[in-house]
């Protein structure tokens, strides 16, 4: 069997290692030209980085096995993920690739790979990219990899981004945060808002190579939350190092992640009947406040398991319009079917000009219930359905959370972990139920 490369969002690894080592890279640049249908003709691989210091070697690589695998390379430079994917769905390239870690430290890398489609490469693509790569009938050619000239097209992802956002009404002239988490979204985020009429205040968008999420951005957003009040901007937005997703600040300074952006955007889109399915879609970690407002207005919640790349499948699948995670991946699919931290953001804007009311007011509407994990190790994964303690004491727990609640038993996919997840109206209550089942499990498998 081929070893797993891919995870649930590209590859990734720390740079310079297996594998993301340079043999391993220069492979992978030549199996993602290779597993493609060739029928129309030679491949034209676009890739764009965030500003890690090893990006450059990664993309040097890459691209190296994509030509002597016959493809054609466009050198985007800095770019936000969703830019290569727009820039792949809608010009003549074949493929897109992104070399980035998102959120993670400068020692860590990655490579996203999208289809002409702009969607992300499927399961089905990813496995026989890893069995062309294991496949030890074919090589390359050894030697450096020669350098590249970057062509700068963020022009065009501009252009597009101005479709989200037309016209700002009465922001115009507001002061607006803005933490590019001194990643890839510096080369877009600061121009954008300027262009739109907003007083930018920038943070976090002095890239280093080694400073990327370091302390800012949307793992760390405390420091744009305080800058906004500090400022009394309207809002604030972080966004991740590769610029996929969005947290945002209300003018209070309180965080509105990607939950709260779903609702009132969903709302917005329902009124103005763009809305398809009249269904959200959302990960089993989403918070049941957000099923339970949609609900409200007579909106459907569709959950996929952890990853945004399973929202997308499903939003391509059934045509839906929105769907996104609680962390700050939002996807509107009418723009793009990939999260988009600038369109996130933008729509929101978009909601708070057409209605006139602030941030706080429209995030205020998602009423989040208190949230339990616990994480339980284990010795073995058994069905737990088939272990009568463990089913027994989740049914109970269950029926005392019917209607106001939602318990998630899973095993992790990377440790011998069994995480419980609940959620309920009263945080002793369900810390207590959590409790109970992790020492249950505790006596059966750990």
């Amino acid at each position: 069997m081929a070893p797993r490369l891919f995870g649930t969002d590209g590859v990734r690894g720390r740079a310079g290692r297996w594998p993301l080592d340079p043999v391993t890279v220069r492979r992978l640049g030549a199996s993602i030209v290779r597993v493609l249908d060739s029928s129309a003709g030679p491949a034209r691989l676009l890739i764009g980085r965030d500003t890690r210091e090893s990006g450059a070697w990664i993309e040097r690589e890459l691209a190296c096995g994509a030509q002597r695998a016959g493809a054609t390379v466009v050198a985007a430079g800095v770019m936000p993920t969703p830019a290569v994917a727009y820039l792949t769905r809608t010009t003549d390239v074949t493929l897109g690739a992104v070399i980035s870690a998102s959120h993670n430290p400068f020692e860590d890398n990655g490579i996203k790979v999208f289809s002409g489609g702009g969607q992300k490469f499927t399961e089905e693509l990813e496995r026989r990219v890893e069995q062309d790569i294991a496949d030890q009938t074919w090589s390359l050619e050894s030697g450096d990899a020669p350098g590249l000239a970057a062509t700068d097209l963020t022009g065009r992802y501009r252009e597009h981004l101005r479709e989200v956002l037309p016209d700002v009404g009465g922001l115009r002239g507001a002061t607006f945060v803005v933490d590019c988490a001194n990643g890839a979204t510096t080369s877009v985020a600061p121009r954008v808002f300027a262009d739109l009429g907003f007083d930018v205040d920038l943070i976090g968008a002095s890239p280093d190579g080694r400073n990327i999420n370091l302390g800012c951005g949307s793992t760390h957003p405390e420091a744009m939350a305080a800058r906004v009040v500090e400022r009394g901007a309207i809002a604030g937005v972080a966004f991740d190092g590769d610029g996929d997703r969005a947290i945002l600040a209300d003018e209070h300074g309180r965080l509105v992640d990607g939950d709260g952006v779903m609702l009132m955007c969903a709302r917005q889109m329902k009124a103005e009947g763009r809305l398809r399915g009249n269904t959200v879609v959302a990960t089993v970690m989403s918070n049941i406040g957000l099923e339970l407002a949609l609900a409200e207005s007579g909106i459907a919640l569709c959950r996929t398991q952890v990853g945004d790349k399973f929202v997308m499948e499903e939003i391509v699948r059934e045509g839906y319009s929105l769907g996104g995670e609680q962390s700050g991946h939002v996807i509107f699919s009418d723009y793009l079917f990939t999260g988009d931290g600038l369109a996130t953001a933008l729509s929101v804007l978009r909601v708070m000009a057409i209605t006139g009311r602030t941030l706080s007011s429209l995030g205020g509407e998602l009423v989040t219930y208190p949230q339990v994990l616990v994480n339980v190790g284990v010795r073995e994964r058994r069905d737990l359905s088939s272990v009568p303690s463990i089913a027994d004491v989740m049914s109970r727990v269950e029926s005392g959370l019917a209607g106001h609640g939602r318990l998630l038993v899973r095993y992790s996919g990377t440790e011998p972990l069994l995480r419980i997840m609940l959620e309920g109206r009263d945080r002793d209550e369900i810390a207590g139920w959590a409790d109970e089942i992790a020492q249950v499990v505790k006596r059966e498998l750990g």
